[in-house]
This record gives C-alpha cells, sequence and structure tokens, in this order.
C-alpha cells in the first residue's frame, strides 16, 4: 500500500495542491488526470521520492518494492536489452552482478565463498533463477523477440527502446507500479497487451495518460488533479467525466427533491456498470459503483475548447485518388506503390507500425511533399487545410502576438479585434493571452492556434497528422466531437484508440511493402477481422 499524508507542493508563488491525503491499495490502478499544467507528473516524481514535497510524506508497507517507467530513452545505451529490463529490480540486479564478478575470481577465497553463499541464498529468495526467462517473456510479449535481446540499446531503434524501458518498469511484479504516458511510442499490439497485463494486475497501479481508450480499460480510480486538490474517484475516465457532469447538472438544478436526484444518479451508475467488462477488476469496480452516493460526484473545473469546422461548400463527386505513390528517404524506401480512392465524406484513418510512413504518405497527401513516383489527384470542389505533425515551422515570426498571428489567415470580414478576441477566446485564449507572443506558447496551445486557423479557413477536406499530440484531455474530447460532427472529409492519423474507433469509417494501413485498404469498417472492427490482420501481418 501506499500512502500519502498531508502533502502540499509549491513553486516559489504557485501552489500546486495542498493537504493532500490518499491510500493507493493494491489490485487497484489509479488514472492521474488534469489540465495541462495541473502538477500530474509532478505527483508521480513526488510518490517516486524523486521531488520533496514542500509538506508532508509518502510512505509504502515494509518490504515493497516501487518501480516506474524511465522517460530516459537514451539512458542504458552501453547495456543489453535483457539485463536492462532486469535492473528494472534493482536489487536483484545488483546480486547478479556481484556474484558473477566473485565466481569470475583467479584468486576465490573462502571469504569469497561465505560471501557468494550470502549472495545465492538472497537470490533464490528473490526468484532469480527466473529473472532472464520472466525478462525474456515480457520483451517477446511487448514484440522484442529473442534475437535483439542481447543487442546493445544503442543499436535499437526509438519505439523498440520505449518496449525495453517499459519491460524494465512490469519487471520482477513491483508492489507499487508508476506509468507516465505509458502508450506513448507502443503500437496498437502494445497497448492491447498492456491493457490486458494491467487488468489483471494485483498490486498497485499509478498512470498518467491521454489515451482514453487505454484509462477505460485499466482504471478502477481516477485520481483527479483539480482546485489546488488531488481527489480519487471510483470508476474509470469516462464514468468520472460524465459524472462530474451529472454532478455540475445536479448542482445548477437546485429546485430538484434529493430523492429525483438520487435516482438519477442510481439510473447513471446502473447503465454504467452494465458496460463494465469482466475482467477482475472491473467487477470490484461495480460492487465500489453500486455504493456511491450524491456526495461523491463533484463538478470539475475544467474547461473545454470551442471547436467547429463548418465547410463553404459540399465535395462533389470526387475527392482523392492517390495512385502507384513511392517514396524513400535516406535511402531506405518508406512508401512503396500506395494506391487507394477516397470517397466524398469519408473520414479515412491512415496508420502504420511506421509514424514515418503515415507521416510521408499525409505529407505527400498534402502537397507538402513530392513522391519519387505515383500521383495524387484531387476533386475539382475539395478545398483542405492541413495540420502537419511538426507545427514549429507555423510559429516562426517571434515579433507576432497570438491574434496578429492568426489575423493572417482569417478573411476580411472576420479580422477585426473583437472577432478575433471571441474567436480566441473560446479556444480557451482568454483576456491578455491573445498579446502573448507565439514563441512563448506551449505545445498544446500551438496545437490550439492551428486548429483555429483550420476553422477560419471553412475547408472541406481536413487533413490532421497526429492531431491529438500535446492535447490536454479535454481538448482531445473537444475535437473528437467536432470530428464525429463534420460535414466534410477528413484523413487523419492518429494513436489514440477512441479517436480513431469513433471518427472512422475507413481505415488504410500503410508499409513500406504496400497497403491495406478497408471502407466501411470502424476501427475495431478492422483490427477483429481475421483475414484483413492476415493482409497486415504481410506487410509488415
Amino acid at each position: 500500500m501506499l500512502t500519502v499524508s498531508n502533502v502540499s507542493m509549491q513553486f516559489s508563488t504557485r501552489k500546486l495542491y495542498d493537504d493532500v491525503n490518499l491510500k493507493f491499495t493494491p489490485g487497484n490502478c489509479y488514472g492521474v488526470i488534469g489540465a495541462n499544467g495541473a502538477g500530474k507528473s509532478t505527483f508521480l516524481k513526488i510518490l517516486e521520492g524523486k521531488l520533496q514535497p514542500t509538506s508532508g510524506n509518502v510512505s509504502m508497507g515494509p518490504n515493497e518494492r516501487m518501480s516506474s517507467l524511465n522517460q530516459n530513452h537514451f539512458a542504458f545505451e552501453d547495456e543489453e536489452v535483457l539485463s536492462t529490463v532486469i535492473r528494472g529490480y534493482q536489487k536483484l540486479y545488483d546480486i547478479m552482478v556481484e556474484k558473477d564478478a566473485l565466481y569470475a575470481k583467479p584468486d576465490f577465497s573462502d571469504a569469497d565463498g561465505i560471501r557468494a553463499a550470502e549472495l545465492e541464498g538472497e537470490f533464490a529468495e528473490m526468484d532469480g533463477w527466473n529473472a532472464e526467462s520472466e525478462a525474456d517473456q515480457l520483451l517477446q510479449s511487448l514484440g522484442i523477440d529473442e534475437s535483439m535481446q542481447h543487442q546493445k540499446m544503442s543499436e535499437l531503434t526509438e519505439p523498440q527502446k520505449v518496449k525495453v524501458l517499459l519491460g524494465q518498469a512490469l519487471f520482477g511484479s513491483p508492489d507499487v507500479l508508476l506509468l507516465d504516458e505509458p502508450t506513448n511510442g507502443l503500437d496498437v499490439q502494445s497497448i492491447s497487451w498492456l491493457e490486458n497485463f494491467l487488468a489483471d494486475y494485483n498490486k498497485t497501479v499509478i498512470v498518467v495518460s491521454h489515451d482514453r481508450h487505454f484509462l477505460n480499460q485499466v482504471c478502477t480510480h481516477m485520481c483527479d488533479v483539480d482546485f489546488g486538490k488531488i481527489t480519487l474517484f471510483v470508476g474509470n475516465y469516462d464514468f468520472w467525466m460524465e459524472s462530474s457532469q451529472l454532478a455540475a447538472k445536479l448542482k445548477t438544478d437546485a429546485n430538484a427533491k434529493k430523492a429525483d436526484q438520487i435516482k438519477e444518479l442510481q439510473e447513471f451508475v446502473a447503465r454504467f456498470s452494465a458496460n463494465a467488462s469482466k475482467s477482475k477488476q472491473a467487477t470490484s469496480r461495480k460492487k465500489q459503483l453500486e455504493k456511491i452516493t450524491l456526495d461523491d460526484i463533484k463538478p470539475s473545473s475544467r474547461k473545454y475548447p470551442f471547436i467547429k469546422f463548418t465547410p463553404d461548400r459540399e465535395i462533389g463527386n470526387d475527392l482523392v485518388r492517390v495512385e502507384n505513390v513511392s517514396k524513400t528517404i535516406d535511402g531506405v524506401k518508406i512508401l512503396d506503390n500506395i494506391s487507394f480512392t477516397l470517397r466524398p465524406n469519408e473520414k479515412t484513418a491512415l496508420i502504420s507500425r511506421s509514424d514515418l510512413a503515415t507521416t510521408t504518405l499525409m505529407q505527400i497527401i498534402a502537397g507538402a511533399v513530392e513522391p519519387d513516383a505515383g500521383t495524387v489527384t484531387w476533386g475539382q470542389t475539395t478545398s483542405r487545410t492541413y495540420l502537419p505533425r511538426d507545427i514549429n515551422d507555423e510559429f516562426t515570426d517571434d515579433s507576432l502576438t497570438i491574434i496578429d498571428w492568426l489575423r493572417q489567415y482569417a478573411p476580411k470580414e472576420e479580422s477585426d479585434n473583437t472577432f478575433l478576441r471571441g474567436f480566441l477566446g473560446k479556444m480557451l485564449f482568454s483576456g491578455e493571452d491573445v498579446t502573448r507572443k507565439v514563441n512563448v506558447l506551449s505545445g498544446g496551445e500551438k496545437v490550439r492556434g492551428m486548429l483555429s486557423k483550420m476553422m477560419l479557413s471553412r475547408a472541406n477536406v481536413l487533413l490532421l497528422d497526429d492531431p491529438t499530440n500535446h492535447l490536454d484531455l479535454e481538448s482531445i474530447t473537444a475535437l473528437n466531437d467536432s470530428l464525429i460532427d463534420f460535414k466534410g472529409a477528413i484523413i487523419f492519423t492518429s494513436h489514440d484508440h477512441e479517436f480513431i474507433q469513433t471518427i472512422a469509417d475507413h481505415i488504410v494501413e500503410v508499409s513500406a511493402k504496400g497497403v491495406v485498404d478497408r471502407g466501411d469498417t470502424t476501427y475495431d472492427e478492422y483490427l477483429s477481422h481475421e483475414a484483413t490482420q492476415g493482409r497486415v501481418q504481410d506487410l509488415y
């Protein structure tokens, strides 16, 4: 068990949270949520002991071990892959190293023998004999096969390093597991495996994530950083979000009888419980949900941007035709002979196990990069607006304020200060925020700026390359809802399962070996279609 007692955290004049008292218990997974800058990652660092709180303390049970996901992908460059995973249990790793060093001594003394016996006892107690096979199993589950396990970390690609570091965090069944954005850089198969692993994990898990599908699959509780406090709520992310909206509604409806409010809450809980998955955690969560009272749900202070794309005109008979597109970068084939046709008003997700493949294809479709071979032919009636993966080039003029930056893209009738201030206000740039220079914007603020520019374009085709990157959960939800409602065509890339599942009706998967193109399908149907997934395997 992990206990947080009277913890407060303050940076100079800014107080993040005050008087936090929480207990994290085994068999539960806690999702830490809050607006960007609320202090979610800071809270994980306090729990791990990497940051000292201003006051209060954090304690674990005797002989309990904590493990966390290392964010430095280059921390173990000279280590072998297998030993990097075993280092997740540092005490066991140190015993293995000392033991091997003793046995390698040419002048092995009696004292060495006594020490070796002590180490062997500890080694056996920590299940050391199974360490390598457990590490191997974790790596194979994450797609790192045996042939790579004795390579140096420096020889791996970035996505492979992410998987090894995740294996390191999970190794040896730590009593408390801290995961900060564990799905970042993972492919669909690895995320699905991690969801199943955590759903059956009987120790304590605390996770920060912007992936709503992941939070819904694994979390039994939400740990909400809001109003300068950190509060625990039973249920997954969707339950927290909808219950906070229900709490706000009941609060404004002051005249409603308490009995009616209780009935509304009970109906809400029953509807949610009926949809719960069958994992052990879901069963225990259902019992906890059924005990919830009106006092247990609270309105949230979170603000959602107002995002609405309104096209000027409808698309005619043709959207876009991609024919025999190939691209090689730095001598490496990225796309090979890619062909597909998209129909008007389809919402198409481009997916791949290689981000470089989807981004390159998106750049070619948007006209930002020329293919080595092949063509992209757009319908006559299409007008397009594009959100690239790297948006820093859009904000290079340091002299511009946000309002003047956006004014460049506004039609004449919408370029006055009154209109633009109101428009930016809806995108959460309030008051004097609009006079800040663009060079000081955060990643999330830049994306909200780009979305504002795209809305003003009134285009009937939206091209979006990983649009949820840098956004907080509220902005992701607002963007998700707006794209569901959009009356035009969308071509997008994303790693966000819920985003793809709720928006896309056409999936195109690409690699250096070709394309799998499937229309009239949801993402979940695509993933569960055996024949399609057989063709996907051939792509890699």
